[in-house]
């Protein structure tokens, strides 16, 4: 299959994840999910936080985004354990705003609290993590965000599956906007740079097979 050109900006990054390793793909070893399933992909975004020069792409291309709805240096960012505090951090360094992050669980010693650091109440905050498949493991995050009263209306990740028929259903009952920069359909866009066209093939019926819930 002929190589592709880089058509906008959404597959620029899904390039530049498939480049460093945070996409990958392969239909004859499958990967073990955290559920025991198997999967002939797996997307691993914590590896970027290793690739310096890849890395400030990310976050400067989630700063923008950011900035074009957030003007005030003061809005919080907060960060969900694990994979969103390093992003959180990345982006606070860059932005020079005040940033949070949240438990999963609450601590189970001194203050018992659920999350790190000052913050007044009634503030706006926003959530970055690093991918987001349907949505529904960011619900803990916006809850805890909300019990100790401080607005949020927007998530911001890098990777957002978008193929899960449920996703747009939990992330409007959460009442939050996801924010994201790249796509599966981003990645099978520009997926022929990196695999054979079989493979494509095999990961565009793949995705559409999920798509559709089978």
């Amino acid at each position: 299959m002929p190589k592709v050109k880089i058509k906008n900006n959404r597959e620029k990054i899904a390039n530049l994840l498939l480049s460093i390793g945070c996409v990958n793909i392969n239909f004859k070893k499958k990967f073990t999910l955290t559920s025991g399933k198997k999967s002939p992909v797996y997307v691993d975004c914590r590896k970027l936080i290793s690739f310096p020069k890849e890395r400030e792409v990310i976050i400067n291309e989630i700063s923008k985004q950011i900035k074009s709805k957030y003007k005030s240096s003061s809005t919080i960012i907060a960060g969900g354990e694990t994979a969103g505090i390093p992003y959180s951090s990345f982006l606070c360094q860059k932005m020079k705003n005040p940033m949070i992050y949240i438990r999963k669980s609450p601590k189970g010693f001194g203050k018992g609290k659920l999350i790190e650091g000052d913050f007044k109440k009634n503030s706006q905050s926003i959530l970055v993590e690093d991918m987001a498949t349907d949505g529904g493991s960011k619900l803990h995050f916006i809850k805890a965000l909300r019990q100790n009263d401080l607005k949020v209306k927007d998530i911001y990740v890098i990777f957002f599956y978008g193929i899960y028929p449920n996703a747009k259903k939990n992330i409007s009952k959460m009442k939050v906007n996801l924010n994201y920069l790249a796509t599966w359909q981003d990645i099978l866009n520009v997926s022929p740079n990196y695999i054979s066209s079989d493979d494509h093939l095999k990961l565009e019926s793949y995705l559409s097979s999920i798509k559709n819930g089978k």
